[in-house]
């Protein structure tokens, strides 16, 4: 095995929350080195138009994911049975390469509400600590949304997000959000022009007493120079987010905004097609010295370092933490353990509106955030007392593309080929509006990750499995916000069509539903209850953190992108004012 020179810091993964980490820590001047196991990927070459919009290479066969041949994840609904491995990209998409899910994700860019990051004590004190389920594992975040609001406008600069403040200050403004937190200053951007679909969705929501917004958008509405000198272009509604890079800079990514700032540093340095097997430690196990991976030529090669964090995709991190013996993992049965604890997930449903024959929504016109959502139905802006479950769901209509593979499924039940499915097709595409509802999923004693006993990755290591299975309390949470919107569906002129998760159904992949794949390794303020402190450095292993949605103990109703780069600005910002000055631990357990 090769051993490297030792650097200041190695980051396993390069996607949003790598990009951060090294951007942030080369300009400290220290000497980092990136490690990610895909392919280089970037603007110019990976993304270039026309090559780019084609919808069967990148949509249906998936050519931005992970090869899921040679890695995957094993699937349980309970401790049970045997979980089988995850052979098709289905309920969630693995990214690979360099930027990660943020190289071919939509966009969407959200806060989360003051009472998402105190949830456990949140319902205590207005509902009474019988509220909250037994089965339930949630917690506190250890940090609170006013010391990440800076942050979050820090990531909406790096962004560039699009949008309308619907709070400054606690001043409430007309046309934002009404529910969201406080917030220190507008967006950066403008929100993006608002497609036709979601003008229909707005005018019927507030006629109804709800109060519409247009969705945060890390989309550019007009040219943007970021903090770190970086320029993003206007977005030009082509239709082509999720699953594609962006080939008019205008979409936030690594590749558009970090990259072209950060490759420019000597003190970094990027390796693609390095595949990192598991973090080393010393003789105590409780400091890191670096990582091991594979090279491109597939040898072992060793790179010490002063720090070691974790970059890579939620469910990755948690596997190498299990692979690395870093942490006691998770036993659902004594309780006990941390690493794999409180995995979760999104619920989400919707409703279709069939508007009158002869509107024309132009579905085609499109960007990865265009849309109108309402809140009313989110975090706890609605009494849940009389209800009885906890969380809520962001209810709203997104335009991301009529693409042509995409939409060529009939609304109604029929058949699926020649002249009947062509009129089908014919009759619905320009006059299907659909409202979705995005649901925060609560984190359970029997939803947890591991490693799999029995299947091998393609290097000899054993695959992560998940035991994940719906409960009662998300089929309750998601009917609630249906019902609200099936209530704007039926205020929109048009025949009303409902897709509601039936209660009891077991958690299926084969069908995409999301992949805001939360928890594993949470952050919490004791070693009792997390994986990582307040500021996501590890209880266990002091030069070592981790970054990402694996540190959510429950998950939101919001895409978790913004929260995640909030986080991670957070914790970088503390790592060079504390951790630099005084290596160790940063929070005393």
């Amino acid at each position: 095995m090769t051993t490297l020179s030792e650097v200041d810091v190695v980051i396993v993964g390069f996607g949003w929350t790598g990009a951060i980490m090294a951007m942030e820590l080369a300009n400290a001047g220290l000497e980092v080195v990136a490690l990610e196991r895909g392919e280089m990927q970037d603007t110019a070459t990976t993304a270039n138009y026309p090559n780019i919009i084609d919808e069967l290479a990148y949509s249906t066969r998936g050519k931005l994911l992970q090869d899921l041949s040679k890695e995957t994840v094993t699937i349980r609904h309970s401790v049970k049975e045997t979980a089988v491995p995850y052979r098709q990209h289905g309920a969630f998409l693995l990214g690979n390469g360099v930027g990660g899910a943020g190289f071919h994700w939509n966009g969407m860019s959200w806060r989360a509400f003051t009472a998402d990051l105190r949830l456990h004590s949140h319902y205590r004190e207005r509902y009474g600590a019988s509220f909250i389920s037994r089965d339930m594992t949630i917690q506190d975040y250890p940090v609170t949304y006013e010391e990440l609001e800076p942050y979050f406008a820090q990531w909406e600069d790096v962004a560039a997000v699009s949008g309308k403040a619907g709070n400054i200050r606690n001043s409430i403004l007309a046309g934002g959000n009404r529910w969201e937190a406080p917030r220190s200053a507008e967006y950066p951007l403008p929100a993006l022009k608002s497609i036709y679909g979601a003008q229909v969705f707005g005018k019927a929501a507030d006629a109804l007493g709800y109060a519409s917004f247009p969705v945060p958008a890390a989309n550019a509405s007009a040219p943007y120079t970021n903090q770190y000198g970086v320029r993003l272009g206007p977005c030009n509604f082509c239709g082509f987010c999720e699953g594609y890079g962006c080939y008019m800079y205008s979409k936030a990514s690594p590749q558009t905004s970090i990259l072209p700032a950060l490759t420019q540093k000597k003190n970094f340095t990027l390796k693609p097609r390095s595949h990192v097997l598991r973090v080393e430690t010393d003789s105590t196990g409780k400091v890191a010295t670096g990582v091991t991976y594979l090279d491109p030529q597939g040898r072992e090669v060793f790179q010490p370092a002063k720090m070691v964090i974790l970059c890579a995709f939620q469910m990755h991190n948690v596997r190498l933490l299990l692979l690395s013996n870093i942490g006691r993992p998770y036993d659902p049965v004594s309780g006990e353990g941390v690493v794999g604890k409180n995995y979760a997930y999104h619920m989400n449903s919707s409703v279709n509106v069939l508007l009158p024959q002869g509107t024309q929504l132009n579905p085609y016109i499109g960007a990865g955030a265009a849309g109108t959502a309402i809140d009313d139905f989110n975090g706890d802006n609605f009494d849940h007392g009389p209800l009885g479950f906890i969380g809520g769901a962001s209810v709203y209509h997104l335009r991301t593309g009529g693409r042509p593979i995409g939409q060529s499924k009939p609304l109604k039940d029929g058949p699926n080929w020649g002249e009947g499915w062509k009129a089908s097709v014919q009759n619905d595409y320009q006059r299907t509006l659909p409202i979705y509802a995005q649901g925060t999923v609560m984190s359970y004693r029997d939803t947890y990750l591991s490693l799999d006993p029995t299947y091998k990755d393609s290097h000899g290591q054993p695959l992560l499995r998940m035991t994940f299975d719906w409960h009662e309390n998300e089929f309750a949470m998601i009917r609630h916000a249906i019902d609200g919107a099936t209530q704007i569906g039926k205020a929109i002129s048009g025949e009303v069509q409902v897709n509601l998760r039936k209660s009891g159904s077991h958690f299926d992949t084969r069908a995409y539903q999301s992949t805001h794949t939360t928890g594993g390794a949470i952050m919490g303020d004791s070693p009792a209850n997390s994986v990582v402190n307040r500021y996501l450095q590890s209880w266990d292993v002091h030069n070592l953190f981790v970054m990402g949605a694996c540190a959510f103990p429950q998950n939101i109703g919001y895409n978790p992108t913004g929260l995640v780069a909030a986080l991670t600005y957070w914790s970088v910002d503390h790592i060079k004012k504390l951790y630099l000055k005084n290596p160790g631990p940063m929070v005393q357990a």
